[in-house]
C-alpha cells in the first residue's frame, strides 16, 4: 500500500480483506482532506458499493414474505408513475438487476434538479419515460435503486436509513456506517481529493442525491463485517444471521436479461480466471470498490478519497486480488496521469491567451470603427465589456436593439447571468452510469463569474 500511494499520490485508502470468517487485514492508511489519519475506522464513502446494501435491505423483505420480487413496484409503492404507461409493469427484480427500462438518455437523473428525500427521489421520476420494455435489457442507471430503497421505506414505515441500520448494519456490527441523503450529509472524512500534476487537492463534492444508490458511508472494519457475512451464508463474524444462503445466491446471480448484472452486485472472472462478483463505486472525489472471491472464500473491500477520474480503489482492489492469486499486479499508471494532467493545463492556459488576444483586438477595431463613424463606443462603459450584438452574453437588459451607448454606472444591471461554456458542469454523485464510464452526488467548486455588466444604452438581450 505504501508504494502505491507514493506512486499514485492518492492521500487516504481504507483497505479490508477477509477469508471464510476470518478478518486477514482491516487498515487505513494516509489522510482524510483535513489532515487526520485515516484508520480502520474512518468513514469514507462508499459511492455505488451502496447498491449492494439496498439489494440487500430488499432481499430481507423478499425473505420474509412481504415483497415479491416478481410482483410489480407500483403494488407496494403507488406514489412511483412516470410519462410513460410501460413503468407500471416494472418489477421489484428489475429495479435490481436494472432492466426497468429506465435510463439515462430519457431521465437525466444528475442534470435535474436535485431532490432532497427518496419521497422527492421518486416524486421527480413523473416527468421521464423508459428507453426500453421493462426486462427487455440492462442499463444502469441510479434512481433504480432510488425507487427500491423508497420501496423499503413504505413497506417498513420507517427511514430508509433506520430500516438498513436495524436490519444489516447493527446485527453486523457495523456501527460506523450509515446512508446519507446527499453530499450535504457526507462526514469530513467522506470528502476527497481531486489530483493536479500528480499532487492531491482536497474538493468538495458537486451537489446531488444518492440515498439508496450512492449513499453509504462506511469504514475498513465495518466492510471487512460484510465481507464475512457475503461469503458466510450471510451470518457475519459474530455469526448473527442477515439472511439466509439462498438469499445471498440470489443476489449474487445474473438474470438472463441483466448479463453479467446480478442484484447490486457484478459477476465476472479474475485475469486468471477464477469467478469473481463485485461492484465499484465512483464520486467525484473518492472511489470505492468490493470483490468476492467464491473459490478461496477472500473478500476485498478498498475506500480511497481521489475522485472517479483515477480509480484508485479499483486499482487497488485489483492489485489486492492479484496478490491473492500469486500473480504480480498490474504496474502504478501515475506517470501517464501527471503528463496528461499537464497536457490539459496547458492546453487551457493557451485556450486562455488565445481567448485574451482575440479580446484586446475586438476592442482596437471598434475603437477604430467607432473613430472612422465617429459613433460611440459599442463598449459598455468604463466597464468595456461588448454588448451583445452589440449585446454581452452578460448583459440583462431590455431586448430592444443597441444603440451603442454607454450607461451611467448607476444603470448596472443587478444580476448576470453565466455563458453556458463557463458553467461548472454537476457530475454525479455515483457517476457509474450508462453516461459515464462504469467502475462501478455534494457542493462543487465555485464557477469564476463573469465581468460586471450593465445594459447597454437601450439595449440589451
Amino acid at each position: 500500500m505504501r508504494e502505491y500511494q507514493e506512486a499514485s499520490g492518492v492521500p487516504g485508502v481504507a483497505v479490508a480483506v477477509t477469508q471464510g470468517t476470518r478478518v486477514v487485514h482491516a487498515r487505513g492508511y494516509g489522510t482524510t482532506p483535513s489532515g487526520r489519519p485515516v484508520t480502520a475506522h474512518t468513514p469514507m464513502a462508499l459511492a455505488s458499493v451502496s447498491k449492494s446494501f439496498t439489494a440487500m435491505a430488499v432481499l430481507q423483505l423478499a425473505e420474509s414474505g412481504e415483497v415479491d420480487l416478481d410482483e410489480t413496484v407500483v403494488t407496494y409503492l403507488p406514489e412511483f408513475t412516470m410519462a410513460d404507461p410501460r413503468a407500471a409493469r416494472i418489477t421489484v427484480r428489475q429495479l435490481l438487476d436494472q432492466t426497468s427500462g429506465m435510463s439515462d438518455t430519457t431521465f437525466p437523473a444528475f442534470t435535474r434538479d436535485q431532490p432532497a428525500t427518496l419521497r422527492e427521489a421518486v416524486a421527480s421520476m413523473r416527468t421521464g419515460r423508459l428507453a426500453a420494455d421493462p426486462g427487455a435489457r440492462h442499463e444502469y442507471h441510479n434512481p433504480n435503486f432510488q425507487v427500491a430503497a423508497r420501496l423499503v421505506e413504505v413497506v417498513t414505515d420507517r427511514p430508509f436509513a433506520e430500516q438498513l441500520q436495524e436490519s444489516v448494519l447493527d446485527p453486523l456490527g457495523m456501527h460506523d456506517s450509515t446512508t446519507v441523503d446527499t453530499e450535504r450529509d457526507l462526514p469530513a472524512s467522506g470528502h476527497g481529493h481531486l489530483k493536479v500534476l500528480g499532487h492531491p487537492v482536497a474538493a468538495p463534492e458537486p451537489p446531488a442525491f444518492g440515498n439508496g444508490s450512492g449513499g453509504m458511508i462506511g469504514t475498513a472494519d465495518d466492510m471487512a463485517a460484510w465481507l464475512v457475512a457475503q461469503n458466510n451464508g450471510g451470518r457475519g463474524p459474530d455469526g448473527t444471521r442477515i439472511a439466509s444462503p439462498r438469499t445471498l445466491a440470489l443476489a449474487h446471480t445474473p438474470s438472463p436479461a441483466s448479463g453479467s448484472y446480478a442484484l447490486g452486485w457484478s459477476v465476472g472472472e479474475t485475469p486468471s480466471g477464477a469467478p469473481i462478483v463485485e461492484h465499484g463505486g465512483d464520486l467525484f472525489t473518492s472511489t470505492a470498490y468490493q470483490a468476492l472471491l467464491p473459490d478461496t472464500g477472500h473478500g476485498v473491500a478498498v475506500m480511497a478519497n481521489t475522485g472517479m477520474a483515477y480509480g484508485d480503489a479499483q486499482a487497488v482492489g485489483a492489485a489486492l486480488i492479484a496478490l491473492l492469486e500469486e500473480e504480480p499486479p498490474e504496474p502504478v499508471p501515475g506517470t501517464a496521469l501527471v503528463w496528461a494532467d499537464a497536457a490539459f493545463l496547458l492546453l487551457a492556459a493557451l485556450t486562455a491567451a488565445a481567448t485574451w488576444r482575440g479580446v484586446r483586438r475586438s476592442r482596437r477595431w471598434a475603437r477604430r470603427g467607432a473613430e472612422r463613424s465617429g459613433s460611440a463606443s459599442p463598449w459598455c462603459g468604463s466597464y468595456r465589456w461588448p454588448c451583445r450584438s452589440c449585446c454581452s452574453p452578460w448583459s440583462t437588459g431590455s431586448s430592444a436593439s443597441c444603440t451603442g451607448g454607454a450607461t451611467s454606472p448607476g444603470s448596472r444591471s443587478p444580476t448576470s447571468t453565466r455563458p453556458s461554456w463557463l458553467s461548472w458542469p454537476s457530475p454525479p454523485w455515483d457517476a457509474h452510469s450508462s453516461s459515464a464510464p462504469a467502475s462501478s452526488p455534494w457542493s462543487a467548486p465555485p464557477t469564476p463569474d463573469g465581468p460586471a455588466s450593465r445594459p447597454c444604452s437601450g439595449g440589451g438581450r
